[in-house]
């Protein structure tokens, strides 16, 4: 058994606008923002989505919206959403990015939230 749960709203933005959407969202908003520590390409925008984290992802690709699930066991919750139709597209550390039906992305990665906010809001999955 392993649980997962949706964590995460990324605003996938070309790297050279990267800094004109956040500053969007930021003032979209009415949130404060920040350079991830240690991930330059994330630009985290506070408290701006309820109980998920949000950032801004300067990406080499066109701009997209994409979801993050984390995961206490990113191989079994990669398997389970392949069987339901996913695709894995690539790998980045322990990042697992899968274009699910309909063509969206959604990457699976380890459990970076709050450990009492991931026992609480988490699936637990056979």
């Amino acid at each position: 058994m392993h649980r997962s749960r949706l964590s995460t709203l990324l605003v996938d933005s070309p790297r050279d606008q990267a800094a004109a959407s956040a500053a969007f969202w930021t003032a979209a908003l009415g949130v404060a923002a920040h350079e991830a520590p240690g991930e330059p390409q994330f630009t985290s925008l506070e408290g701006g989505f309820g109980g998920l984290v949000a950032a801004v992802q300067a990406v080499d690709d066109e701009p997209r919206y994409h979801l993050d699930v984390e995961t206490d066991d990113v191989p079994a919750e990669v398997a389970r959403l392949e069987a339901l139709g996913a695709v894995e597209v690539s790998t980045w550390l322990d990042c697992h990015t899968l274009r699910v039906p309909g063509g969206h992305l959604l990457c699976v990665i380890p459990v970076h939230s709050d450990p009492e906010a991931f026992a609480t809001l988490a699936r637990t999955w056979p």
